[in-house]
């Protein structure tokens, strides 16, 4: 994609996985072009590119949507995240160095000071996630694999759930993590990969039961 084009798919990316735009709204040229500062033709190539990442639909009229994902799709997404993302975490502590490991902790204890607030500082948790497991990918040495999850990684069900949490689903996201830290610091690939795979089911059910709850909201809201 031409630079154009690539800052009109950063921002229209942005505006969807913070839930600016919501799932099932129209995606306009015409509007997006003037809120990214392009002409059409790169709202229409980044357009594309975020159809390929399944943020955006695309109708038989040619009509532009952000994605609705159906329960058992966002299942789907979760199951295979559990099995790429550990098979990840198995490589990483094949990989990894003490460089790393203390990189990770740096992010981790970054997510216990933004979950520890009166008021937990939910963006600052969602980057410092995102960067350790970004990190954790990184370390896995696997391009296709790091082409594979990232699509998976980045949806907008992970902002939504993760602005749902409970207290206790915050900790236990930070316990976690510092679970998966202690397999990387004794190169324990097979513990690394369980730890992992469980750390994403634990996730998947923390959506549902976020889900269920915005739900009981709309509900009460009709």
């Amino acid at each position: 994609m031409s630079k154009a084009s690539d800052r009109a798919y950063d921002a229209i990316r942005g505006m969807i996985l913070s839930g600016e735009l919501s799932s099932g709204d129209p995606l306009r040229e015409e509007a997006l072009a003037q809120a990214c500062g392009v002409s059409r033709t790169p709202i229409r190539e980044a357009l594309r590119q975020l159809e390929v990442d399944l943020l955006v639909r695309r109708t038989e009229s040619q009509r532009s949507y952000v994605a609705d994902w159906s329960l058992d799709d966002v299942a789907d997404a979760f199951e295979l995240r559990a099995m790429l993302e550990g098979h990840a975490a198995r490589r990483a502590a094949e990989r990894i160095t003490d460089d790393i490991v203390d990189e990770l902790k740096h992010y981790n204890k970054a997510i216990f000071a933004a979950i520890s607030k009166p008021r937990p500082d939910v963006p600052t948790f969602l980057d410092r996630n995102r960067e350790f497991h970004a990190l954790v990918l990184d370390t896995a040495g696997s391009p296709r694999l790091k082409n594979l999850l990232t699509a998976l990684i980045e949806q907008p069900v992970v902002w939504r759930t993760a602005h749902n949490y409970d207290p206790t689903a915050f900790q236990n996201s930070h316990s976690e993590h510092a679970d998966l830290i202690s397999a990387f610091e004794r190169r324990d690939g097979p513990w690394a990969e369980s730890i992992m795979a469980g750390h994403i089911r634990r996730a998947f059910h923390a959506y549902c039961d976020a889900h269920k709850g915005m739900g009981a909201l709309k509900k009460g809201a009709a």
